[in-house]
């Protein structure tokens, strides 16, 4: 029996007063995709509920900001738009397939496989964001997650103050379907489309900064996701895109 709109967000974790993502972004984000797969179709169409802003979302242009320059030495591009598809070789992260391009990033893997350091691009922006996304797959990393790749500001704090979580058990893998890229030189907006292996369908915009030579995922200022998952009937609107 389908639940209604109210009812539905009513049990949405997300939803509820003063709820906080442990990892400051990834895998609360993971589990509410989860969570969207799971329910019986018609269920995610409700809008999500405003998040808090992040002051991160508007913080300064660092140095490196300005400049361009990764932290690593990857080129930068003037390029505003990625209007198709970039060729990539896939790597398996966790339980999910991140591109990989020694010209784009990741530039950086360090000792507990966080992988960092793309290009100042909407090509690097994309990358970085799928790279998190499917960092966030594997619970283990959640603390080193938000120590290093999320956007500096009071969301950042928060996760990096709030307990431990994990995803809810479940078998279903999701992978990386589609794209959009909103970019500009300091702030990109990747929205993603996912897929579960039971053929469900969802997307969700993830905001990244360009801080300290690096693309650095944001988040609201007590710690919760800028934006939810939604459903979606297909991948009208986006570029398609993947590697599994």
């Amino acid at each position: 029996m389908s639940q209604s709109t109210e009812s539905t967000t009513e049990s949405n974790p997300f939803t509820k007063p003063g709820f906080i993502i442990a990892a400051a972004l990834v895998v609360a984000l993971i589990a509410a995709a989860v969570v969207i797969f799971l329910l019986p179709k018609g269920q995610g169409n409700a809008q999500p509920a405003p998040a808090e802003s992040s002051s991160a979302a508007t913080a300064e242009p660092s140095a490196s900001a300005v400049s361009g320059k990764s932290v690593c030495g990857l080129p930068a591009s003037a390029e505003t738009a990625l209007g198709k598809a970039p060729a990539s070789k896939w790597e398996l992260v966790g339980t999910m397939a991140a591109p990989t391009d020694p010209k784009v990033g990741p530039g950086k893997t360090d000792d507990q496989g966080i992988r960092s350091c793309f290009a100042h691009s909407p090509q690097g922006a994309l990358y970085a964001a799928v790279n998190l996304w499917a960092l966030g797959s594997d619970p283990s990393k959640e603390r080193a997650i938000a120590n290093q790749l999320a956007a500096k500001g009071p969301g950042r704090d928060a996760g990096m103050k709030a307990s431990p979580t994990a995803a809810p058990p479940t078998n279903v893998k999701v992978q990386i379907a589609g794209f959009n890229v909103s970019y500009t030189a300091n702030q990109a907006v990747v929205e993603l489309a996912f897929k579960a292996d039971t053929g469900a369908l969802a997307s969700v915009p993830t905001t990244l900064l360009w801080q300290d030579g690096d693309w650095k995922g944001v988040v609201a200022d007590n710690g919760a996701p800028l934006e939810e998952p939604r459903q979606i009937r297909d991948l009208s609107g986006f570029i398609p895109w993947s590697g599994a």
